[in-house]
């Protein structure tokens, strides 16, 4: 399965989405192909064939809720907003961490939520920082725009990258 960039009507960066999907948009004739890959993989049936397209653009301009530009607050959305670094020691994290544990208030939202490694995790507990003479190296902060997701990309498709560029 290959994922295809899904850009809205006026060429802005919306979802990668399977290239099923984005042959049922083209056929639905919700969207056009703006770009084929050069080897690109064929949808067949009884009657059509069809080219599987790296980039479409939907037709009809579609509205992103102002909502939906703060993503979801998930460990693997941690983990990839901190680079998958833990935020107290800098090694691999596999573990999220409330900056303020929810047990003395905290509260569970993006600018308390940082990446951590298992051991910094169960050393600090439900300690504050400052009890334990530890500070992070950053600010937490809360992703802002649905397309960070993608800029995040470890293999991101070349034909992607002067829409995605444009988008940032």
């Amino acid at each position: 399965m290959e994922r295809v960039l899904l850009l809205n009507a006026t060429y802005e960066p919306l979802a990668l989405v399977s290239d099923r999907r984005a042959v049922v948009l083209l056929l639905d004739g919700r969207a056009e192909a703006v770009v084929f890959r050069s080897e690109a993989t064929v949808f067949h049936s009884a009657r059509l064939s069809v080219e599987v397209p790296a980039i479409v653009r939907l037709s009809r301009m579609v509205r992103v809720a102002r909502w939906a530009r703060t993503p979801p607050l998930t460990r693997r959305a941690v983990l990839r907003r901190d680079g998958g670094m833990c935020a107290y020691c800098s090694e691999v994290a596999d573990t999220v961490d409330h900056v303020v544990p929810r047990s003395r208030g905290g509260r569970h939202e993006w600018t308390n939520v940082v990446a951590s490694c298992k051991r910094d995790n169960l050393a600090k507990g439900d300690h504050l920082l400052s009890e334990l003479g530890w500070a992070l190296p950053f600010v937490p902060w809360a992703p802002d725009g649905h397309l960070w997701r993608l800029r995040h990309l470890a293999d991101v498709d070349p034909l992607w990258e002067p829409y995605l560029a444009a988008a940032s």
